[in-house]
C-alpha cells in the first residue's frame, strides 16, 4: 500500500503513523479554519468509531510538532490550519465568522517591526483584520 503525503509529513516530525493522526490531518487540509467539532465529524466519517479526546489529542500532538497551526481568533473558538510554513495572517467577517488566509502585508516575515523589541527575537507577527465579508456587506447596506 503507498504511503500518503500525510504520513510522510508525520515521519518527518518523527511522529509514529496512526489512522486518527492521518484522518486529523487530512480533515485539517480539506477543511482549513475549521473548529474541532468540525475536524472531529470529518474523522468519525472516515475512521467510524473513535473518541472526542483522542481529536484532541492529535490535534495538541501536532500543533505542538508543528505539522498544524491553532488560531483563535477573538470570540470565537479554536481552529486549525495546515498553512504553517509561512508567516500569514487573517481575514474574520464580523457578521458570518468566515475566516480567510492573507498573505503579508509588506516584506518577508515577520511582517511587521516592533517599535522597541525589549531585547525578544522576533520570529513572527500575528494581524487580524477585522471586517464584513462581501456576502455579509451586501446584506447589512
Amino acid at each position: 500500500m503507498p504511503t500518503t503525503d500525510h504520513e510522510d509529513l508525520l515521519r518527518e516530525a518523527r511522529l509514529r503513523v496512526t489512522k486518527p493522526r492521518v484522518a486529523v490531518l487530512d480533515a485539517v487540509h480539506d477543511h482549513p479554519h475549521a473548529d474541532t467539532e468540525t475536524i472531529y465529524g470529518t474523522v468519525r466519517e472516515r475512521l467510524g468509531e473513535v473518541s472526542q479526546q483522542a481529536v484532541y489529542d492529535v490535534l495538541r500532538v501536532l500543533t505542538e510538532s508543528g505539522l498544524i497551526r491553532r488560531i483563535q481568533p477573538q470570540g470565537s473558538v479554536a481552529r486549525y490550519e495546515s498553512r504553517v510554513a509561512d508567516n500569514h495572517h487573517h481575514l474574520v467577517c464580523r457578521g458570518c465568522g468566515v475566516i480567510v488566509d492573507v498573505d503579508c502585508a509588506v516584506g518577508a516575515a515577520p511582517c511587521l517591526t516592533a517599535s522597541d523589541d525589549h531585547g525578544f527575537s522576533i520570529d513572527e507577527a500575528e494581524v487580524v483584520y477585522w471586517g464584513h465579508c462581501p456576502s455579509c456587506s451586501t446584506t447589512s447596506s
